[in-house]
Order: structure tokens, then sequence, then C-alpha cells
């Protein structure tokens, strides 16, 4: 890895580094440190999204040049009433790769927190899944529907990247499975408190079958009571 030879010029343009060659003060220590070490940095603008990475020994910026299908302002407002999701679109591509975001509030530390459908699968999912919202894990399972037909149609587009599409279908369809698996166990969950009311409240033969009990449960007790009586 090389420092001596950054693309000094393309870096200035962009605003990564200032004139005298220092980095941008809007990027920490561990931002700069990273980026020199293959790590993307990330600038958003509204519905527009550009990523900085260094290639070939440092020597070369690597642009792509996205667009998302909302405004981030818009997004990052809206999150703190429930989760949005959002894509993000490389037009410049000939492949118009797309990239789904999840963006979930945290109460604890008052910030938004980007997550990417695929590469932060697990963790998305284990999020919605502990909020324990129907609602929320519908909408979260139809994004990932949607996702997974953006990606069929992209392996008959493109077979020669079908290889890598095909991991991030399987992905997706993981996903997919662990939701409809927590559905069915929260429908069996609820199916049982359902059946279990039904039969206290509506069943005519239980609801007879109590009542003679009762009948039988008090004249017993009068029984006792008027043996008790006698021993008096």
């Amino acid at each position: 890895m090389q420092n001596h030879n950054l693309p000094t010029e393309q870096l200035k343009n962009f605003g990564i580094i200032n004139d005298d060659h220092t980095f941008s003060r809007k990027l920490s220590e561990d931002d700069i440190q990273k980026f020199l070490q293959g790590y993307t940095i990330v600038a958003d603008n509204d519905k527009n999204r550009a990523t900085f990475q260094l290639t070939e020994d440092n020597t070369q910026l690597k642009i792509i040049f996205l667009e998302r299908d909302r405004n981030l302002s818009q997004i990052l407002d809206n999150s703190k009433e429930k989760i949005q999701y959002s894509d993000i679109k490389e037009l410049a591509n000939k492949l118009t790769s797309l990239e789904k975001k999840g963006f979930v509030y945290d109460n604890e530390t008052g910030k938004t927190v980007e997550f990417d459908f695929i590469k932060n699968a697990n963790e998305l999912t284990a999020i919605i899944a502990d909020k324990k919202d129907p609602d929320e894990l519908s909408r979260y399972k139809n994004e990932l529907l949607k996702l997974k037909s953006y990606l069929q149609d992209k392996i008959d587009q493109y077979p020669e990247i079908a290889k890598e599409i095909v991991n991030d279908m399987n992905i997706v369809s993981r996903e997919i499975s662990t939701l409809s698996n927590i559905a069915a166990r929260e429908n069996q969950l609820t199916e049982g408190v359902d059946s279990q009311i039904q039969l206290n409240v509506n069943d005519r033969d239980m609801y007879e079958d109590a009542n003679r009990n009762r009948e039988k449960q008090e004249g017993e007790s009068e029984d006792m009571e008027i043996r008790r009586g006698f021993r008096r």
C-alpha cells in the first residue's frame, strides 16, 4: 500500500483533501486510516450519493455515483416515527445495480442507522423481529420480495454475473423464510388464545357441563353443611 502517490487532484476536486494535502476535517482519524486501507467513503446530498475508494495501491480513485428514490433528509425525519426503506440505483453502470436500505432510529443514541438488505441482513431482520409488530414484519417482507423479484430479473438479463446475483438471492430468500416462520409462530399463538376463549365463552356443551359441575358441587357443599350440623 502506498500513501505518497495518492490521486491528489481528484481528492481535492471532491473535497477529500485540502490544498495543503491535509485531509478534510469532516473525516476523523479513524475514517482516514480506513480510507487508506481500502474502505469506502460515502457522501450523501439529498437524493444523490457518491462513494469513493482508493484502488491500485492507492494510486487510483474509484468513484461511483448513485441516486436515491427519496431525499435523505426526508428519510431521516420519517425514521423517527417508523422504519424507512429506500432504493439506491447506480444509473451510470450499464447493469443498473440497485441497493435496498433500511433506516432504523435508535432511541438511545438519538441517531438513525442505515442497514443494507444484503450486507446487514441478519442485523436488520433481528431488529425488526424484536419489535414484534406484525405490520412492520409485513412491510419488511414486502420489501424483500421486491428485491428478490428485481434480482431474478437481473439474472435473466445478465447471466454472466449470475453467480453473484444468486448469492444475493439466497440471502434474501433466507430472510423471507425467517419472517414466514416468525409469522407462523405468532399465528399459532394467536389461534391458541382465540380457541381457548371460544371454548370458554361459546361452547354450549362445555358451558352446560360446567354448570352441572357447579350445581353438583353446591349440592355436595349443602350436604356437608347438613352433616356438620348433625355433629354439633
